[in-house]
């Protein structure tokens, strides 16, 4: 050994045994002495007693004045060197087989050791705990050594014992960094193992494990499933006897810790809920075993995969469903029972768990609103999962489950809470049907404010909806009243909201589902005066235009977010939010509107006369063969002819509904200088006349700003619809219909006088029309002149049917209209008049120009 590997080793020995006098002495006797004795050998000079006395009497490092002298005096013997060499290396060898190799072998088998868990299994449950089964895969793998020279002396030092064994061993595992709870305990049994580098060993016992303080595991586990578990240590203690077959090697106190960080830790495994089903189950109450009451039935399945080597068999455990409560800090509400049924978990394999649960009524707090809200911990819980958003449900143990459970697992379980995030559902298909019949409309109320709920147009109607239940549910339920905020699209486009604030009677039939098929819900509802709040006029616009010149219907696009009262076997529910989308089919006007488009006027009453208006108010007849029906508080329209502004009709209060309405109350006033002083006039001139003369004639109604006070916007939007009809047939006095048609009902000529008397008939019912002046032409099939008539004195048309003054004519004698007349003389004959003539009505006077066909007339001397 050279002397840079033996000089630190006795340097320091050295330094030891001079800091402590004591300890020198008693190394000296207790170790050197013996050794030398021993170990001294027969001198072959003759003196070996004076050797031997000599290096007796010599204790190593004394320094008294004998020993030093003796040294200097003569050298030291060859073989007493040699002893002196073997001691200091023995002495060596002996520090460093004591303190050096077993920190090496220890250090080594740390590195190297490698434990593979292959399987754990429960093999039952205890009192005190459960009875595993472990089996695992042990050995030792010098190559995950670092240190070459502690793999060499780990490998020797395997090598030479090879095997190792224990006795039975109690393995207690804390919580450091928790006030050292105890987590948990393992009773170990005896092993025998090789340590030889590279031997595998299957291991495989029994071991009783007993949970610790039920608390501590609580903490751990409620900090795992909440997330904030970032690491945990662990620290097993125990006391293990060791021996090396038959040679016990004494009992050795272990103490190891182990950190794991959060991404070591185990995770809970994905899951699938493939089995969900509700349904009404009897119970007995209590103390009434022959009285039974309804509560909800929930069965679940659920799968999950195994991926870590643990087999178990779980028996039925009792569970408690919680749903959040209003806020973060509220306790959880306890909302049903749950009981698992019997499962065996295999390692590495899907895993089907089965559980029953039973909700027999609704706490109050779930069911109660939460402060400054309208919303109750269970309608927050249907608004996310009505809304397809994962909601999440609390689960934990029962604390008296009942059975073979046994307490401990109780405590532990009732202990833990775990959350579970509980997938929603969709329902973009549950709305199979939805239809809208018996329609009526209200037009907004003309008085109120823009901003005001009574300025939006109303509507009611019976709706009825045709819904598929989901198939977990499978249990009656009646719906008794609804109501919705709904939005109207058309063509994708945002019409308005259709508001339904207050609760809507109901009423539904339920019908089971039939093979191959699906359960339904059919729902009926009246809605009355829901207000539509239109919130883009040109949409609706688009919409009425489509209705009266597209051919076909329209089709709205309804989303909604309503809310429901049932009646289940928990008695009567409130479910809010529940989405539904669904189609409004809206049936076309453009060909059923000839009878709309139509009206007769009658019973005409002159209300004012301007120089340039007339206000009148007049009856109307129309047809209404849509199946709408209407209430018009307020509208107001103007009526053009080409583009030119001639006046404007207004109603108030108006019912339309199918079929025959009549009298209805129209409002108007002519004043064609709204066109233009000139060009109104002009326009409004030839239109009187047409119309008088019993022309085909068509006016344009069209909305403007002012057409829905409370909804300007909207009149002005609509004002783009160009909606021509015919001019409203008047209802003038007469015995037949041919006569209710014409103005000048019939002619008499007096041939001697040459005068001409006309029968009027007037369309007005209080008011006097005056005739100012007439320059007429009568004819003869159209063309042949009769006579001219030049009239300039005023003379009255009263209401109905009169005579007018007898007119002079001027006779054509020379033409053969005149040998007509005098043919028809004593008799009748049919002949035309062309004519303009001045009216006036009140301060109104205009000039006309009139042309009558197929006036009959009678010839007199």
């Amino acid at each position: 050994m050279s002397d840079s590997e033996t000089t630190p080793f006795l340097a320091a020995s050295s330094s030891t045994k001079a800091a402590d006098p004591d300890a020198r002495v008693l190394d000296e006797q207790s170790e050197t002495t013996p050794l030398l004795s021993s170990s001294a050998t027969p001198r072959y000079d003759g003196e070996e007693d004076d050797a031997r006395n000599e290096t007796a009497s010599i204790a190593p490092g004394e320094t008294d004045t004998v020993s030093v002298k003796s040294t200097k005096d003569k050298s030291i013997p060859r073989p007493s060197l040699i002893a002196v060499i073997i001691l200091s290396l023995f002495a060596l060898g002996v520090m460093i087989g004591a303190f050096f190799v077993p920190a090496a072998v220890e250090e080594y088998a740390k590195q190297a050791i490698v434990l593979e868990p292959t399987n754990l299994s429960l093999v039952s449950i205890t009192t005190n705990g459960v009875r595993a089964r472990i089996q695992a895969n042990f050995r030792f793998d010098a190559q995950r050594v670092e240190n070459e020279h502690v793999r060499r002396l780990g490998k020797a030092a395997t090598w030479l014992v090879g095997s190792i064994g224990t006795e039975d061993t109690k393995i207690n595992v804390y919580l450091p960094d928790y006030d050292n709870i105890l987590l948990g305990s393992a009773a170990v049994p005896p092993l025998d193992v090789s340590i030889a580098n590279g031997q595998n060993n299957a291991v495989d016992f029994v071991a009783d494990l007993i949970p610790g303080d039920a608390e501590g595991i609580r903490t751990i586990a409620n900090e795992w499933l909440e997330g904030r578990l970032d690491m945990v240590r662990v620290q097993g203690k125990a006391d293990v006897q060791l021996r090396a077959g038959m040679i016990p090697l004494g009992t050795h106190s272990i103490v190891e810790s182990l950190t794991f960080e959060g991404n070591n830790l185990p995770q809970l495994p994905a899951y699938n809920i493939t089995r969900l089903n509700f349904k009404e189950i009897p119970v007995s109450e209590s103390g009434k075993s022959q009285t039974e009451k309804w509560a909800m039935g929930v069965e679940v399945t659920v799968k999950a995969f195994n991926e870590y080597p643990i087999s178990v068999e779980i028996p039925e455990l009792g569970f408690e469903i919680l749903v959040p409560g209003c806020g973060p800090t509220d306790s959880p509400i306890v909302v049903a029972s749950a009981v698992t049924h019997r499962t065996s978990v295999k390692s590495h394999a899907e895993v089907a768990i089965d559980a029953d649960g039973l909700v027999d009524k609704l706490p109050e707090p779930l069911i109660r609103a939460c402060p400054n809200s309208n919303s109750s911990p269970l309608d927050l819980l249907f608004e996310k999962f009505l809304g397809n958003e994962t909601t999440t449900v609390l689960v934990r143990g029962q604390q008296k489950p009942g059975g073979d459970t046994p307490a401990w697992l109780s405590d532990i379980l009732s202990s833990i809470t775990v959350p579970v995030p509980f997938p929603g559902r969709s329902f973009e298909n549950m709305i199979r049907e939805f239809s809208l019949t018996d329609v009526h409309f209200k037009m907004p109320d003309p008085g109120a404010e823009p901003e005001d709920p009574e300025s939006n147009p109303r509507v009611s109607g019976t709706i009825l909806v045709l819904a598929g239940l989901p198939s977990e549910m499978n249990f009656s339920l009646n719906v008794t009243n609804v109501r919705a905020n709904a939005d109207v699209f058309y063509k994708k486009q945002k019409l308005g909201e259709l508001n339904l604030k207050e609760w809507q009677q109901a009423n539904s039939t339920q019908f089971p589902a039939t093979e191959g098929g699906e359960a339904t819900l059919k729902i009926q509802s009246r809605i009355l005066d829901a207000p539509l709040n239109v919130t883009d006029a040109d949409v609706m616009t688009d919409v009425i235009a489509a209705l009266l010149f597209g051919g076909r219907g329209v089709m709205l696009d309804i989303n909604a977010l309503v809310d429901v009262q049932v009646q289940t076997v928990l008695g009567d529910l409130v479910v809010k939010g529940v989405p539904a989308e669904g189609k409004i089919p809206v049936k076309p006007l453009g060909k059923t509107l000839p009878g709309l488009a139509e009206p007769k006027v009658g019973n005409i009453e002159i209300l004012d006369t301007t120089s340039d208006s007339i206000s009148l108010r007049a009856l109307v007849n129309i047809t209404n063969p849509t199946p709408y029906s209407a209430h018009i508080p307020f509208i107001s329209i103007h009526f053009e002819k080409n583009g030119t502004t001639l006046g404007e009709a207004q109603a108030e209060n108006l019912d339309i509904t199918r079929g025959n309405n009549t009298n209805l109350v129209v409002s108007a006033k002519w004043q064609p200088t709204m066109g233009g002083k000139d060009k109104g006039r002009d326009v409004g001139r030839e239109l009187i006349s047409q119309y008088l003369s019993g022309y085909n004639t068509t006016i344009t109604i069209r909305t403007h700003r002012g057409s829905i006070p409370s909804h300007p916007s909207l009149g002005e939007s609509l004002s783009r619809l160009n909606f021509t009809l015919a001019a409203p047939h008047l209802r003038l006095p007469g015995k037949d219909e041919d006569e209710k048609s014409h103005f000048i009902r019939d002619a008499t000529f007096h041939l001697w006088s040459s005068t001409a008397q006309f029968t009027l008939a007037s369309p007005l019912k209080k008011n006097m029309l005056y005739i100012e002046y007439v320059n007429a032409t009568a004819l003869y099939n159209h063309t042949e002149v009769i006579g001219t008539i030049e009239y300039d004195l005023p003379f009255a048309a009263p209401p109905g049917v009169s005579r007018t003054p007898r007119l002079p004519v001027a006779w054509d004698l020379d033409s053969v209209g005149y040998d007509k007349v005098e043919e028809a003389l004593g008799g009748r004959m049919k002949l035309d008049a062309k004519a303009v003539v001045g009216v006036r009505l009140g301060r109104w006077r205009e000039r006309v120009w009139y042309w009558g066909r197929g006036i009959g007339a009678s010839v007199r001397l």
